[in-house]
Protein backbone atom coordinates (compact mmCIF):
# COMPACT_ATOMS: atom_id res chain seq x y z
CA UNK A 1 0.00 0.00 0.00
CA UNK A 2 1.04 4.12 -0.35
CA UNK A 3 0.56 4.84 2.71
CA UNK A 4 0.71 8.99 3.55
CA UNK A 5 2.60 9.71 7.13
CA UNK A 6 1.78 13.15 8.41
CA UNK A 7 3.85 13.32 11.59
CA UNK A 8 6.65 15.70 11.77
CA UNK A 9 9.75 14.92 9.97
CA UNK A 10 11.61 13.39 13.05
CA UNK A 11 8.67 11.03 13.55
CA UNK A 12 8.16 10.79 10.06
CA UNK A 13 11.32 8.93 9.60
CA UNK A 14 10.55 6.40 12.30
CA UNK A 15 7.06 5.72 11.11
CA UNK A 16 8.33 5.29 7.94
CA UNK A 17 10.87 2.48 8.26
CA UNK A 18 8.63 0.23 10.26
CA UNK A 19 6.22 1.12 6.92
CA UNK A 20 8.83 -0.42 4.59
CA UNK A 21 9.35 -3.60 7.07
CA UNK A 22 6.11 -4.17 6.32
CA UNK A 23 6.12 -4.03 3.23
CA UNK A 24 4.37 -0.76 2.61
CA UNK A 25 5.16 2.14 0.63
CA UNK A 26 5.88 5.51 2.95
CA UNK A 27 5.02 8.59 1.35
CA UNK A 28 6.28 11.16 3.82
CA UNK A 29 3.80 14.32 3.67
CA UNK A 30 4.54 16.41 7.43
CA UNK A 31 1.98 18.75 7.98
CA UNK A 32 3.25 20.25 10.89
CA UNK A 33 7.11 21.71 12.39
CA UNK A 34 7.32 22.15 15.65
CA UNK A 35 8.97 24.89 17.54
CA UNK A 36 10.60 24.56 20.85
CA UNK A 37 10.75 26.80 23.56
CA UNK A 38 13.12 25.76 26.08
CA UNK A 39 13.27 28.97 27.96
CA UNK A 40 9.68 28.72 28.47
CA UNK A 41 10.45 25.25 30.14
CA UNK A 42 13.17 26.37 32.35
CA UNK A 43 11.16 29.07 33.90
CA UNK A 44 8.10 26.62 34.29
CA UNK A 45 10.23 24.03 35.95
CA UNK A 46 11.42 26.19 38.02
CA UNK A 47 8.40 27.37 40.42
CA UNK A 48 6.81 25.05 42.55
CA UNK A 49 5.21 21.97 40.91
CA UNK A 50 4.31 18.23 42.35
CA UNK A 51 5.28 16.48 39.72
CA UNK A 52 5.59 16.76 35.61
CA UNK A 53 3.02 15.40 32.77
CA UNK A 54 3.49 15.21 28.91
CA UNK A 55 1.10 14.45 26.20
CA UNK A 56 3.68 14.28 23.75
CA UNK A 57 7.34 13.01 22.86
CA UNK A 58 7.99 16.55 21.53
CA UNK A 59 7.50 18.27 25.03
CA UNK A 60 10.53 15.84 26.20
CA UNK A 61 12.67 16.80 23.52
CA UNK A 62 12.00 20.52 24.45
CA UNK A 63 12.91 19.47 27.72
CA UNK A 64 16.09 17.54 26.77
CA UNK A 65 17.18 20.68 24.72
CA UNK A 66 17.94 22.24 28.69
CA UNK A 67 21.21 19.65 28.77
CA UNK A 68 22.28 19.64 32.16
CA UNK A 69 20.00 22.01 33.66
CA UNK A 70 17.27 19.21 33.38
CA UNK A 71 19.55 17.02 35.94
CA UNK A 72 17.59 18.17 39.25
CA UNK A 73 14.20 17.41 37.34
CA UNK A 74 15.15 14.05 36.54
CA UNK A 75 14.37 12.25 39.58
CA UNK A 76 10.70 13.75 39.96
CA UNK A 77 7.60 11.82 38.90
CA UNK A 78 6.66 12.19 35.47
CA UNK A 79 3.36 11.42 34.31
CA UNK A 80 3.95 9.92 30.52
CA UNK A 81 0.09 9.61 28.04
CA UNK A 82 1.21 6.40 26.66
CA UNK A 83 4.33 3.99 26.57
CA UNK A 84 6.42 5.89 23.01
CA UNK A 85 6.27 9.21 25.07
CA UNK A 86 7.12 7.35 28.06
CA UNK A 87 10.30 5.64 26.15
CA UNK A 88 11.32 9.25 25.10
CA UNK A 89 10.90 10.23 29.10
CA UNK A 90 13.59 7.39 29.50
CA UNK A 91 15.93 7.74 27.40
CA UNK A 92 16.33 12.12 28.14
CA UNK A 93 17.03 10.43 32.03
CA UNK A 94 13.90 10.39 33.72
CA UNK A 95 13.86 7.81 36.31
CA UNK A 96 10.63 7.69 37.76
CA UNK A 97 7.69 8.02 35.26
CA UNK A 98 4.06 6.50 35.01
CA UNK A 99 2.49 6.13 31.97
CA UNK A 100 -0.59 6.35 31.11
CA UNK A 101 -3.16 3.87 28.31
CA UNK A 102 -2.37 6.47 25.30
CA UNK A 103 -4.82 9.50 25.19
CA UNK A 104 -4.94 12.35 27.57
CA UNK A 105 -8.49 11.89 29.22
CA UNK A 106 -7.06 8.38 30.27
CA UNK A 107 -4.05 10.19 31.94
CA UNK A 108 -6.33 12.34 33.23
CA UNK A 109 -7.60 9.34 35.41
CA UNK A 110 -4.74 8.15 36.04
CA UNK A 111 -3.12 11.26 37.40
CA UNK A 112 -6.17 11.57 39.67
CA UNK A 113 -5.58 8.81 41.90
CA UNK A 114 -2.00 10.48 43.30
CA UNK A 115 -3.52 13.58 42.85
CA UNK A 116 -4.47 13.42 46.78
CA UNK A 117 -0.38 13.31 47.72
CA UNK A 118 0.78 16.53 45.52
CA UNK A 119 1.38 19.25 47.71
CA UNK A 120 1.49 21.76 44.46
CA UNK A 121 0.40 21.76 41.11
CA UNK A 122 0.85 18.89 38.31
CA UNK A 123 3.09 20.69 35.93
CA UNK A 124 1.94 20.02 32.20
CA UNK A 125 4.03 20.30 29.59
CA UNK A 126 2.01 21.12 26.73
CA UNK A 127 1.69 22.22 23.03
CA UNK A 128 -0.11 24.33 20.70
CA UNK A 129 -2.43 23.60 19.12
CA UNK A 130 -3.54 20.42 21.78
CA UNK A 131 -6.39 18.59 22.17
CA UNK A 132 -8.42 19.82 25.25
CA UNK A 133 -9.00 16.20 26.85
CA UNK A 134 -6.42 16.49 29.24
CA UNK A 135 -7.31 19.62 31.01
CA UNK A 136 -10.47 18.72 31.05
CA UNK A 137 -9.76 15.57 32.59
CA UNK A 138 -7.96 17.11 34.98
CA UNK A 139 -10.44 19.56 36.06
CA UNK A 140 -13.49 17.60 36.11
CA UNK A 141 -11.30 15.27 38.72
CA UNK A 142 -10.02 18.24 40.81
CA UNK A 143 -6.77 18.49 40.33
CA UNK A 144 -4.68 21.06 40.74
CA UNK A 145 -2.39 21.83 37.80
CA UNK A 146 -0.39 24.68 35.74
CA UNK A 147 -0.06 24.29 31.84
CA UNK A 148 3.23 26.14 30.26
CA UNK A 149 2.96 25.82 26.15
CA UNK A 150 6.83 24.69 25.65
CA UNK A 151 6.60 23.99 21.83
CA UNK A 152 4.36 25.06 19.04
CA UNK A 153 3.08 22.69 16.08
CA UNK A 154 2.70 25.24 12.98
CA UNK A 155 1.44 24.38 9.56
CA UNK A 156 3.79 23.42 6.83
CA UNK A 157 3.15 25.17 3.57
CA UNK A 158 2.52 23.65 0.59
CA UNK A 159 1.23 24.37 -3.42
CA UNK A 160 -1.85 22.39 -4.45
CA UNK A 161 0.41 20.85 -7.35
CA UNK A 162 2.70 19.33 -4.87
CA UNK A 163 -0.03 17.83 -2.93
CA UNK A 164 -1.49 16.67 -6.19
CA UNK A 165 1.43 14.80 -7.30
CA UNK A 166 1.98 13.20 -3.64
CA UNK A 167 -1.61 12.23 -3.18
CA UNK A 168 -2.90 11.21 -6.86
CA UNK A 169 -0.08 10.26 -8.92
CA UNK A 170 0.15 7.42 -7.84
CA UNK A 171 -3.31 7.10 -6.12
CA UNK A 172 -2.34 6.61 -1.78
CA UNK A 173 -4.20 3.95 -0.63
CA UNK A 174 -4.38 4.91 3.04
CA UNK A 175 -3.35 7.95 5.41
CA UNK A 176 -2.11 7.85 9.20
CA UNK A 177 -3.44 10.32 11.33
CA UNK A 178 -2.24 11.00 14.72
CA UNK A 179 -3.77 14.07 15.79
CA UNK A 180 -6.77 16.33 15.11
CA UNK A 181 -4.75 19.41 14.11
CA UNK A 182 -3.08 16.89 11.61
CA UNK A 183 -6.03 15.16 10.28
CA UNK A 184 -7.68 19.05 10.20
CA UNK A 185 -4.51 20.28 8.19
CA UNK A 186 -4.76 17.01 5.87
CA UNK A 187 -8.42 17.32 5.25
CA UNK A 188 -8.17 20.74 3.56
CA UNK A 189 -5.06 20.06 1.71
CA UNK A 190 -7.11 17.02 0.07
CA UNK A 191 -10.20 18.80 -0.26
CA UNK A 192 -10.01 19.49 -4.19
CA UNK A 193 -9.22 16.02 -4.83
CA UNK A 194 -11.47 14.22 -2.36
CA UNK A 195 -13.33 12.50 -5.01
CA UNK A 196 -10.22 11.38 -6.74
CA UNK A 197 -9.33 9.66 -3.03
CA UNK A 198 -12.76 8.21 -2.98
CA UNK A 199 -11.38 4.89 -1.92
CA UNK A 200 -8.58 6.17 0.47
CA UNK A 201 -8.24 4.80 3.93
CA UNK A 202 -8.18 7.07 7.36
CA UNK A 203 -6.54 5.56 9.51
CA UNK A 204 -7.16 7.05 13.15
CA UNK A 205 -4.97 6.89 16.39
CA UNK A 206 -8.22 7.64 18.17
CA UNK A 207 -12.42 8.46 17.64
CA UNK A 208 -11.01 11.79 18.65
CA UNK A 209 -8.66 12.11 15.68
CA UNK A 210 -11.58 10.63 13.41
CA UNK A 211 -14.37 12.96 14.41
CA UNK A 212 -12.29 15.88 12.00
CA UNK A 213 -12.83 13.04 8.67
CA UNK A 214 -15.95 14.90 6.55
CA UNK A 215 -18.94 12.65 6.74
CA UNK A 216 -18.69 11.35 3.33
CA UNK A 217 -15.32 9.24 4.04
CA UNK A 218 -16.60 7.92 7.74
CA UNK A 219 -16.89 4.73 5.63
CA UNK A 220 -13.22 4.72 4.98
CA UNK A 221 -12.10 5.72 8.66
CA UNK A 222 -10.19 2.73 10.70
CA UNK A 223 -9.66 3.54 14.27
CA UNK A 224 -6.97 1.98 16.07
CA UNK A 225 -7.87 -0.32 19.20
CA UNK A 226 -5.56 0.98 21.23
CA UNK A 227 -4.20 4.51 20.89
CA UNK A 228 -0.47 4.16 19.48
CA UNK A 229 1.34 3.47 16.80
CA UNK A 230 1.43 -0.38 16.95
CA UNK A 231 -2.54 0.19 17.09
CA UNK A 232 -2.59 2.32 14.16
CA UNK A 233 -0.25 0.03 11.98
CA UNK A 234 -2.14 -3.41 12.71
CA UNK A 235 -4.86 -1.91 10.46
CA UNK A 236 -3.07 -1.55 7.38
Amino acid sequence: MRVVVTRPENSARRTAERLRNLGHQPVLLPLTKAIHHPEIAEAALSGPHAALAVTSAEAVRVLSLLGERLNPYLGQTLFAVGETTAKAAEEAGFRNIRSGAGTGAELAELIAGYASTFDAPLLYLAGKPRSPKFEEGLRTNDVPFVTSEVYDMTPIAYDEVFIRSILLDPPVDAVLLYSRENARLFCDFAAPHLKELASVQFVCLSDNVAEIIPREFHRNIKIASHPDEDGVLALL
